[in-house]
């Protein structure tokens, strides 16, 4: 029986560590020997994720220094297990004293509590979004590999935030605030927005959308192993996320199917209403996914729980939080991507590497905005 801290059939991702314990982890293994690794190529994603980043996350300022403990030899990965360590140096357990007996509404406190009869209360143990650094820092390594074979790129950015939405998809402008929003029109209105929110304790929810480009025909299986089903447990994983779409996702309720069906060409697809996959198979399109998140239940605003004697009381959540905890999540639905994706690569080379291709291969669809 396996407690589900593993990720992967072929490139396995395993986490551990908590929020506030001395270390988070990860072992990854099967990855094929070859790729250049060293420390220094996690900082780049680990500062998009890392909390203290703006004025919109929480303040927690870690240094999220990799150490590279075992699968690297001279600078490149030797097909054996890659551990990579990162050493927490900002926790502050004190924050979380008055409620190591009460329940936060909207954590998983209660659920843990009921489940194994003691829980870690520290910013969340094993449940926070700290865990997730573990997984960008193995997606490191999984985009170098499938940009270096496949020439595949991936890219995330909020596609909404409270009652926003972008007008306009620039993305060539995500990386260049620090909401990773792709209308830069908008960023003073919701900045103004958001710090509103903090001064008043409050959070909000928000949409994330990833996109991956150049990935090949072929990827993923017919039933159980359909690759759209894998990146939507892959994104539902993230912390907080709350429901998925792939493609036009819930859209599609509202369709015909003659304004649905993605027609082909000889210049390629006409559109990509699929996300880029066909019964579970990857087209060769764009893949495109959606991921909602809720807002961050760790806010200054009283709200009515229990505690662990089965007693009402009143409380508040103090600490560094983020009052919206989706632009954090950014890198994350690039990374899970990533990692799904590595994951089905090996898988296709293990199975059907040999089968030639059936028919020249028809352009992929170009970028389209409207579908997102």
């Amino acid at each position: 029986m396996s407690a589900a801290n593993t990720f992967g059939r072929s490139f396995c991702v395993t986490t551990f560590g908590e929020s506030h314990g001395p270390a988070i982890g990860c072992v990854i293994d099967g990855c094929p020997p070859g790729i250049a690794i060293a420390a220094e190529d996690f900082r780049h994603d680990l500062e998009r994720r890392a909390t203290g980043r703006s004025r919109f996350t929480s303040q927690r300022r870690e240094t999220d220094e990799v150490e590279i403990l075992s699968g690297v030899y001279q600078g490149r990965s030797t097909g054996t297990p890659i551990a990579l360590l990162i050493r927490n140096t900002d926790a502050r357990s004190k924050d979380y004293g008055d409620i190591a007996l009460s329940f936060r509404p909207g954590h998983a406190d209660y659920t843990y509590w009921h489940k194994y009869g003691i829980r870690d209360p520290r910013g969340g143990g094993r449940s926070s979004a700290r865990e997730t650094t573990m997984r960008v820092a193995a997606a490191v390594i999984a985009k170098r590999y499938l940009a270096e074979q496949h020439g595949i790129a991936i890219q995330a950015w909020l596609s909404g935030i409270g009652p926003y939405v972008p007008q306009r998809i620039e993305r060539g402008s995500v990386e260049d605030n620090p909401l990773f929003w792709p209308d830069p029109s908008q960023l003073p209105e919701i900045e103004a927005y958001l710090d509103g929110l903090r001064k008043s304790g409050d959070s909000v929810g928000a949409r994330l959308s990833v996109i991956a480009e150049n990935v090949p025909v072929g990827l993923g299986e017919p039933i159980y192993g359909k690759l759209d089903s894998d990146i939507a447990m892959a994104l539902m994983s993230i912390n907080a996320v709350k429901a998925v779409e792939i493609g036009d996702g819930v859209a599609v309720c509202g369709q015909r199917g003659s304004e649905h069906r993605d027609e082909l060409s000889a210049e390629g697809f006409r559109s990509n209403r699929a996300g880029g996959i066909l019964g579970g198979i990857s087209s060769g399109q764009n893949i495109l996914a959606h991921a909602a998140i809720k807002p961050t239940s760790s806010i200054l605003v009283p709200g009515q729980t229990l505690n662990t004697a089965g007693e009402a009381s009143e409380l508040v959540t103090r600490g560094r939080h983020d009052p919206c905890v989706g632009i954090r999540a950014v890198p994350i639905m690039e990374a899970m991507l990533a990692l799904v994706l590595m994951d089905h690569v090996l898988r296709h080379r293990a199975q059907c590497g040999g089968v030639p291709p059936q028919t020249p291969r028809i352009a992929a669809d170009p970028f389209n905005p409207e579908t997102h």
